[in-house]
């Protein structure tokens, strides 16, 4: 979605010696003549649609009479790059209502516009002639999109406990560009080895954590869009069960297909508002007129998101799940919003689709293999255990050599053994190639180490000066090993 104003085209022309009445009935039927879908009508104007179907190029044209002039605007509905077409299409306009003006006689144009007469907006509630708002008054109506009020209740909420954690985190030491992952696990990301490690919560909480200022500011932005065309449909509580339940199969869905992600942001919740969306826009719900430009618009945003999210460092399987999910549950609530005076319906499509989806969810959650957090068990065993081999080292000096004899046999060559064995069974588990390509050097350096031991055990039992260059060999090696791991 395009952010700014839309591209426009303005043009002023002149009433051609018609009056103010007759200027409206012939602009009317030129914008018949051109097959537009006329919205609005009043004494001092008109507001119409281009009818160009869906996956075309679209205009919203307003034509305000004023005096001896009139105002024609033509801006473009998507917000995209028009390459002249708002000028060619007030062009086209003023060459229909040339066309018209000489059809109609002046006591045509006076009947037709007895006809209509009744059916014009007042000049009470004109909005072709109210003043452009003032500076506070265009302040209070950006701040007004904070606010719950009826038809937009829930979507304020949840921008603002967004924002409200944002903020906290920022106080409490996160980076407001670039939050550390330490600090997004530690506020509520979602991280396989944390999440699966008994804290599901965090399936929830992910979707109010963002990754940075810039994250925050286009994901409430896709919120907002979003939260003022959907939620005077949907209603609060359909609202409040669709973002929950997409958000949560977005989180498992990420859960699922990432070993290593920290996974944070409402963006998979909020394509499942716009999943919820798409899905209405294919049935008959909405009013034919209004699906084409909306479907246009909701269908870029959601396909270029997703290509995006191809780049990397961006959780697009969290988008799909949560789009997925959107579709689903959009299509459920279908019968429901159709029959506006069942309740029962509405109350019981939610409840049936909240235990569907933690049922699922607990399902998966519950699947999903944590073998990192087995592995990270592993080496801390394997810690433990090199604690032990490493004995020999912190010996005394006044050590009897059937003391080192003793301690390289039982407890230095048997613990590096039983690494070996612990690191080899490294290689079942389900973890990133980089994991066991760490166990792997691990062994190595238990071998070598294990070399190592028993020529100090022949040197010590028997003449050191004669291993004394095998054991400075392995010794380079064991060094050799230690910085392979820290090259990993």
């Amino acid at each position: 979605m395009a952010f700014g104003s839309p591209p426009k085209y303005i043009e002023n022309i002149s009433l051609d010696n018609l009056t103010q009445q007759q200027f409206l009935i012939v602009a009317i039927e030129a914008a018949k003549k051109l097959a537009w879908d006329i919205r609005y009508t009043s004494d001092h104007g008109l507001i119409a649609l281009t009818n160009k179907g869906a996956f075309k190029w679209n205009a919203k044209i307003t034509i305000k009479i004023e005096d001896d002039l009139a105002n024609l605007k033509s801006e473009s509905v998507e917000g995209v790059m028009d390459l002249g077409k708002n000028k060619k299409t007030i062009a086209k306009f003023t060459e229909a209502f040339q066309e018209t003006k000489n059809v109609f006689t002046t006591d045509e144009l006076a009947q037709k516009y007895e006809e209509l007469k009744s059916s014009l907006v007042s000049s009470e509630q004109d909005i072709l002639t109210q003043p452009p708002p003032t500076t506070k008054q265009q302040i209070g109506s950006i701040f007004s999109l904070f606010k719950p009020r009826e038809g937009y209740y829930i979507t304020p909420i949840l921008v603002d406990i967004n924002i409200i954690v944002f903020i906290l985190m920022v106080i409490s030491g996160a980076g407001f560009l670039q939050p550390d992952n330490e600090s997004l696990i530690k506020w509520g990301a979602n991280f396989r080895p944390v999440t699966l490690d008994g804290q599901w919560w965090r399936l929830i909480t992910n979707f109010f954590v963002h990754i940075g200022v810039m994250h925050l500011l286009l994901n409430m932005y896709a919120l907002l869009f979003i939260g003022l065309l959907l939620e005077p449909y949907l209603g609060k509580a359909r609202f409040a069960a669709a973002y929950f339940l997409t958000g949560i199969i977005a989180s498992v869905t990420s859960l699922y297909l990432h070993d290593l992600t920290v996974s944070a942001g409402a963006s998979g919740a909020i394509f499942g508002m716009y999943g919820v969306f798409l899905a209405m826009l294919t049935t008959n719900f909405i009013e034919k007129s209004q699906r084409k430009p909306l479907l246009i618009s909701i269908g870029i945003f959601v396909a270029y998101n997703l290509m995006y999210g191809m780049k990397g460092g961006i959780d697009n399987a969290a988008h799909i799940g949560g789009l997925a999910s959107g579709l689903i549950i959009g299509y459920c609530f279908y019968p429901g919003l159709k029959k506006t005076e069942s309740t029962n319906l509405k109350y019981l499509t939610i409840a049936l689709l909240a235990v569907v989806v933690i049922a699922v969810s607990a399902f998966v959650y519950k699947k999903i293999p944590n073998d990192i957090v087995k592995y990270e068990k592993k080496m801390d065993s394997f810690a433990s255990i090199e604690d032990s081999a490493l004995l020999f080292y912190r010996l005394p000096k006044k050590t009897t050599n059937e003391k080192y004899l003793s301690v390289l046999s039982d407890s230095g060559i048997y613990y590096w053994n039983k690494n070996i064995v612990l690191l080899n069974e490294v290689e079942a588990l389900k973890i990133p190639p980089s994991l066991k390509d760490r166990a792997r050097i691990l062994i190595n350096y238990c071998n070598v180490r294990i070399n190592s031991y028993n020529f100090i055990y022949r040197a010590i039992s028997q003449n050191y000066s004669s291993y004394k260059d095998s054991i400075e060999y392995y010794k380079k090696q064991v060094n050799a090993e230690v910085d392979s791991l820290k090259a990993k």
